[in-house]
């Protein structure tokens, strides 16, 4: 007998069919519940992503060309910033909570230490900045273009010497502050960072930055483009005795007074928005003019706006003394111009209104021909520069300036996504060293941002516009995503933080068979979001 029925499985179910299968095979089965352990699961997608374009952007050599612990520590901080910044206790605890801590081989790390690597950290800041300068900073013939902004964030406590009352851009009035200026390539990768005084002006700063620019960097001829707070009229004037080349702006009393002496004609925009001139003010300076006609269209809104809003206030003032039960009924003119003065300039517009106190009286009406006369002026803007026209012609000029955005976006990300703000810091040392790992994260998410840009709303081939002045437009693609909230491929478009917390879910898993002390290690499996994400960072997770 060749064949023997013993029994008949086909009513089983699949799986018992191949559990069946497989003992008979010699396999030893292993029951989830009893014998099979998930030891530990760690975030780990979001950290491969951004530990590996630093890498590619060989970051970790130019912070140090040999490895040790204090070049491991500080880019872990760098990539916490990126993944979740918080203080640098915070760090301490975050850096177990996903595999950041296992990629660098850190093992168990103390504030203390994180604190001192700052430290370490900012006795080579002049050499990674130089070594910035040198691959980033683009030149034109002999010429490097260099912008340059200035911005502040507010501190908490009092004791660094550093911070002191002043403009504050974080809106927070009363609070101490630190400015810090940052030099940027023309596409907008930071190069170069510098803190001062919270009290320090914008143009107080300018002569520092060219001086880093000439003499650490070794640029002999320099471009800087600065706004119109920046560059001033004694600044400029001593750029020019240095022969360092500038590209701004003039102030609103400037243009109007250039339009005043007739060197300036409103005419010349009739059937253009772009005129260069010259004038005797400004010598050896090229005067770029531009009128923006949408520009023009949002500050008369905006001036109307806030005329009204004044003339509500100044109602109810004169309400109060008109009115029969009002307030200020019989009151004398002190008291009235009292009350006025409290909202006159609420809308910062008492410049355009005139009003009529006495006792007993109140009246107000608007400056119609003042009025007029700076509506003339609405979306007119006068660029200055000391380029030759062959070296830089009035499109390239206006299109220079406007390049600046790229320096006001790097404080935008690094106040928001980085959480430069506040600081906690009291030594000066340690408060530049936390502002130079804010501006090292920005340049690594910089990267980040340009790789992954087909999977965020950034739009992936703007519209350049023929006419410099006229306002940018976003591409036809850049629409679609941004109405349907969905890429070409048909994958959710994010932003940066979102698309890294999504990378963050894919994990590494520690597992344990039965009891033995061996573990090994799997990834999940990543989704079409992910894989894409990896697949433009050119990153094998």
């Amino acid at each position: 007998m060749r064949h023997e029925n013993l029994g008949n499985l086909s009513h089983l179910p699949p799986h018992a069919l191949e559990a069946v299968r497989l003992a008979l095979s010699g396999r030893v089965l292993v029951d989830l519940d009893e014998n099979f352990e998930i030891a530990r699961s760690l975030p780990h997608g979001h950290v491969q992503a951004v530990l590996g374009v630093l890498r590619s952007l060989d970051l970790e050599r130019l912070i140090s060309r040999e490895r040790c612990r204090e070049r491991d520590l500080v880019v872990a901080m760098i990539c916490q910033a990126l993944i979740g910044p918080g203080s640098k206790l915070s760090v301490t605890r975050r850096l177990s909570q996903s595999t950041l801590a296992e990629e660098l081989c850190l093992g168990e790390v103390t504030e203390a230490e994180l604190l001192s690597a700052m430290d370490w950290l900012l006795a080579r800041q002049p050499r990674i900045e130089k070594a910035l300068a040198r691959r980033h900073l683009e030149r034109e013939g002999d010429q490097a273009f260099v912008l340059y902004d200035l911005s502040s964030s507010y501190m908490e406590g009092r004791c660094c010497p550093l911070a002191s009352l002043g403009h504050s851009r974080d809106g927070k009035k009363g609070k101490l502050q630190i400015n810090y200026g940052l030099a940027c390539s023309p596409k907008g990768r930071p190069v170069a960072v510098e803190v001062h005084e919270g009290r320090t002006q914008d143009q107080q700063t300018l002569l520092g930055a060219v001086a880093s620019v000439t003499k650490r960097f070794g640029i002999e001829r320099v471009v800087f483009v600065g706004d119109r707070g920046m560059i001033t009229q004694s600044h400029a004037e001593t750029l020019k005795q240095q022969g360092i080349d500038f590209v701004s702006a003039l102030k609103a009393p400037q243009i109007k007074a250039l339009v005043e002496t007739g060197e300036l004609q409103l005419s010349l925009f009739d059937e253009r928005n772009l005129a260069e001139i010259s004038s005797d003010r400004y010598p050896g300076e090229r005067l770029v003019v531009c009128r923006n006609p949408t520009v023009a269209k949002e500050r008369a809104r905006k001036r109307e706006d806030l005329l009204q809003g004044t003339e509500t206030e100044l109602a109810k003032v004169k309400a109060m003394v008109e009115g029969e039960r009002g307030r200020l009924k019989n009151a004398d003119a002190g008291k009235i111009g009292e009350r006025a003065g409290r909202v006159i300039n609420k809308y910062k517009v008492a410049k355009h209104f005139e009003l009529q106190i006495a006792d007993r009286s109140f009246s107000y009406a608007r400056k119609s021909e003042q009025i007029a006369a700076e509506a003339a002026l609405d979306g007119l803007y006068v660029l200055r520069t000391t380029c030759a026209e062959d070296e830089l012609g009035p499109p390239a000029v206006v299109r220079a300036y406007k390049q600046l955005k790229v320096a006001e976006r790097a404080f935008r990300t690094m106040k928001g996504a980085l959480d430069i703000r506040p600081i906690h810091h009291h030594l000066e040392e340690r408060v530049r060293a936390h502002v130079f790992l804010c501006m090292l994260a920005y340049y690594v998410s910089f990267e980040l941002q340009a790789r992954l840009t087909p999977l965020l709303f950034t739009d992936q081939s703007p519209i350049a516009p023929i006419d410099p002045v006229a306002p940018a437009e976003r591409s036809e693609t850049a629409k679609a995503k941004a109405g349907s909230h969905t890429t070409e491929d048909g994958l959710p478009a994010s932003s940066l933080q979102d698309l890294l917390a999504e990378l963050g879910t894919l994990c590494r898993t520690e597992l344990r068979v039965g009891k033995a002390e061996h573990t090994f290690k799997r990834l999940t499996t990543p989704t079409p979001l992910q894989t894409r994400a990896f697949e433009l960072l050119d990153v094998k997770p």
